[in-house]
């Protein structure tokens, strides 16, 4: 017999890689001698670099480099098995955990690590890059991590303009005659998973700004800053970004990496899955267990179990869904390739006693769904 673990991270509570170990222990603890393959899974934001990291048997590296406040923070990223592919989370560089709440200003946080980032990965040789821009603490439509590549961002007197997206208000010239030249060798892969413009009532500022830190006034301020950016990128690169879908993401880092990058953007599952080779991992399974922190209705618009799910499809092997909880909407995953979904919750508990026991938790329901399965299928 051969199983296949695919989930996603338990965000706040369990990794992917975690969450794949407990469903294989409890897989083993009913079906002792299958064969199971673990491939932790992410959707482009927290947890990427792990997932594809530990799928592909590639190795994590760690550079010092500028956190969203400019102060130094230690950020995480990884080289592939193939030995050519490096994978970013923006979050690592750039991400809101890194902001204490009480210092949440979009106005002057910065993409600037996320863009050292990328040029340690072009350092390191690397002309493939993945990046996932989930998570930002940030509003300035990637020119900090332009700077960081050698983009010069200057106000009417030719002086730098300040970090953040307030100053891009004061922009009058973009010198792109310093960007680093490897970025025209290289495939850059952006994996992002919202559908927002850069500006506008669904735009980055009036859709994410507020969870950033951002009155309803600075919204509109910012919202202006960022469309004022958007006429010079223009100009300077000659490309027209700002209202195709995901220039929004990140605070509009969709934007600038593609008005300064070669960059595509693509729904990060499919991304996740492309890169650890996930249809022939799955074409021979017996049957497949993703699961995430909470399924709902937001999960069958492409979320990872339903990306692992329209996979294992198109070899017609079972998937079942095991996840931390259930909300409203979330049989709707049943019409997206899901075979059945589950909770871990074995009894009545809160949400911290549930995170706290997580890893327990996902291994027992994990035998449970298996001693289901043995029951139905007597061939196993």
């Amino acid at each position: 017999m051969r199983i296949v673990v695919a989930p996603d991270s338990y965000k706040g509570s369990v990794s992917a890689l975690e969450v794949a170990n407990a469903m294989a222990r409890g897989v083993h603890a009913v079906f002792g001698d299958a064969e199971v393959r673990k491939v932790p899974i992410a959707d482009g934001g927290e947890g990427t670099v792990e997932a594809l990291v530990s799928a592909t048997e590639g190795q994590l590296r760690t550079n010092t480099v500028t956190g969203p406040l400019g102060e130094p923070v230690t950020a995480q990223w990884g080289v592939l098995g193939d030995g050519r592919t490096a994978v970013i989370e923006m979050a690592a560089a750039s991400g809101l955990p890194l902001v204490p709440a009480e210092r949440r200003d979009p106005r002057i946080t910065t993409t600037f690590g996320t863009g050292e980032l990328m040029r340690a990965a072009l350092d390191a040789g690397l002309r493939r890059i993945i990046i996932g821009i989930g998570g930002s603490a940030t509003n300035d439509g990637g020119a900090g991590m332009a700077r960081a590549l050698g983009a010069r961002f200057l106000d009417d007197e030719g002086t730098e303009l300040a970090e953040g997206g307030a100053a891009l208000a004061k922009l009058a010239r973009i010198d792109l005659g310093g960007l680093d030249p490897r970025l025209q060798e290289a495939e850059l892969i952006v994996a992002c998973d919202v559908d927002n413009p850069l500006c506008g009532p669904r735009g980055a500022s009036a859709v994410f700004g507020p969870q950033k830190g951002a009155t309803p006034a600075l919204v509109t301020q910012l919202d202006s800053a960022l469309a004022h950016f958007a006429v010079h990128a223009r100009q300077a690169t000659g490309r027209d970004v700002a209202e195709i879908a995901g220039a929004g993401a990140a605070g509009g880092l969709g934007a600038g990496l593609m008005f300064f990058t070669s960059a595509r953007l693509r729904p990060g599952v499919g991304i996740v899955l492309d890169a650890v080779g996930f249809a022939e991992i799955v074409k021979t399974a017996d049957f497949v267990i993703t699961g995430e922190g909470r399924t709902d209705f937001q999960t069958a618009f492409g979320k990872a179990p339903v990306g692992v799910a329209k996979v294992a499809k198109q070899f017609g092997v079972p998937v079942f869904c095991l996840s931390g909880g259930l909300g409203d909407g979330a049989d709707d995953v049943l019409a997206q390739g899901i075979d059945a979904v589950m909770s871990i919750c074995d009894r009545p508990m809160t949400l911290e006693a549930c995170m706290q026991a997580g890893g327990a938790l996902i291994e027992a329901g994990s035998a449970r769904l298996c001693r289901v399965v043995r029951a139905a299928r007597k061939d196993f």
